[in-house]
């Protein structure tokens, strides 16, 4: 099992973060596009080769992101229409999340055995989360859902704030 931590620097207009391991040291590297369209976020291993690509879907009625990693889609989150609370939907083979990921503390399985879990760190600047890995093959993939998950978040909170992401 490893553990690791994403903490998102407060105030970042390019959206750019770090993942870090037990040790502190970084792990992969998350750089967000800065005033560019479609948004993206890209991430990157320690030499700074793009391991993921998470892109968010311009010219959509409802928001949509789409997780690449190693180049292939893996998932794509999308806003379902409701009139009352945002719904989220997930879609990905073989991939489900357990728990309440808005609040981001879920389980992520790969057909029905847990790969992943992920827990907000309270008392911290910024938004920082701890992810477990328990499949290393399945590392990057959850690393991926988790930012996309805050790219969701992020997105709901401007449209609520009336402002663009």
């Amino acid at each position: 099992m490893k553990q690791l931590y994403i903490k998102q620097k407060v105030l970042s207009l390019s959206g750019k973060f770090t993942v870090k391991d037990q040790q502190e040291k970084d792990v992969y590297y998350v750089e967000g596009s800065f005033m560019q369209i479609p948004k993206t976020f890209s991430i990157m291993n320690t030499t700074r080769d793009e391991v993921a690509l998470i892109t968010k879907k311009t010219f959509s009625m409802l928001p949509k992101f789409f997780v690449e990693v190693n180049g292939r889609e893996v998932l794509t989150i999308k806003k379902e229409f409701s009139f009352f609370k945002a719904r989220y939907t997930i879609d990905a083979a073989g991939i489900e999340v357990n728990g309440n990921w808005l609040d981001m503390d879920f389980q992520v399985l790969q057909h029905g055995k847990v790969v992943g879990t992920v827990s907000k760190e309270w008392f911290t600047w910024g938004d920082s989360y701890k992810v477990q890995v328990l499949n290393e093959e399945m590392e990057t993939m959850v690393i991926a859902l988790v930012v996309a998950i805050d790219c969701v978040k992020a997105d709901q909170a401007a449209a609520s704030s009336g402002a663009t992401p």
